[in-house]
């Protein structure tokens, strides 16, 4: 059994079969997924997907390169449907320099709300981090996030951070760069992080694992994941699995077992 901790089945990369994915999925052995929204389109249709299925579950937030569109009315909305009962986590929210659409002072405003958001409710916070990794660290530092903890979403940084965000009782998300050939830093940090705070995700459809790197990625993906990661730290896939699965139950505690 896996839970893949990050999908976008709510975008228009799944309209034509999106059910054929769902299916593919529990195939393979993913019973639980958590579809994240992070706009006015994607976020209802997380909602809609966790009320349609038993074992697909809702984040709710907004996304940094949006932040410059967020205010007081998106702030309440996300409040409000965090109450839902299938909605785990506030996020995706964090801190995207790559992209210019929002300045950095603004998002890193909308980030401290929605850091404030998940402690008032009381929902852990996945964190999506593009070229800001010093900046994230020091904002959920400032803003006492290791109230509620969360997740560093696809983490692709240097294992000089981990500890950080470990110290704040986040868990380190892996994805499928962590199979990419080129790439040293995910597998570094596969091997590092201590068993109990590794979770796995696919945040299909973006960033397909080898061998599928550069299609469209999908849930049932996240088993090459795991197979790289069970491989490099040098486990079985039933103990990776177990492992992981174990944290996301007890991260996302709205998870029914």
């Amino acid at each position: 059994m896996l839970i893949d901790t990050h999908v976008h089945l709510n975008v228009e990369h799944f309209d034509e079969d999106r059910e054929d994915v769902i299916d593919r999925a529990l195939e393979a052995g993913v019973e639980r997924m958590v579809v994240v929204g992070f706009d006015h389109e994607t976020i209802p249709k997380a909602i809609e997907l966790a009320e349609a299925y038993s074992f697909i579950y809702a984040a709710v937030g907004w996304h940094p390169v949006d932040a410059i569109d967020f205010t007081d009315q998106e702030y309440e909305w996300l409040k409000e449907l965090s109450q839902h009962e299938k909605v785990v986590a506030i996020g995706e929210t964090g801190l995207d320099y790559h992209w210019d659409k929002s300045p950095k002072a603004v998002q890193k405003e909308v980030f401290k709300k929605q850091i404030q958001l998940a402690k008032d409710v009381n929902l852990p916070i996945i964190v999506h981090n593009r070229e800001a990794t010093e900046d994230i660290i020091h904002i959920l530092q400032e803003e006492n996030a290791n109230e509620v903890g969360g997740i560093m979403h696809c983490y692709n940084d240097s294992v000089d951070y981990i500890q950080a965000a470990l110290d704040m009782d986040f868990y380190i998300s892996l994805g499928g760069p962590v199979t990419f050939k080129n790439a040293t830093m995910p597998k570094e940090v596969a091997k590092e992080v201590p068993i109990d705070r590794l979770l796995v995700e696919t945040d299909c459809p973006f960033l397909a694992p080898h061998p599928n790197r550069g299609k469209r990625n999908e849930p049932s993906y996240v088993t090459l994941v795991a197979d790289q990661i069970a491989s490099l730290r040098n486990i079985t896939r039933q103990e990776l699995d177990e492992a992981t699965t174990r944290n996301a139950m007890r991260l996302f505690y709205r998870m029914k077992k």
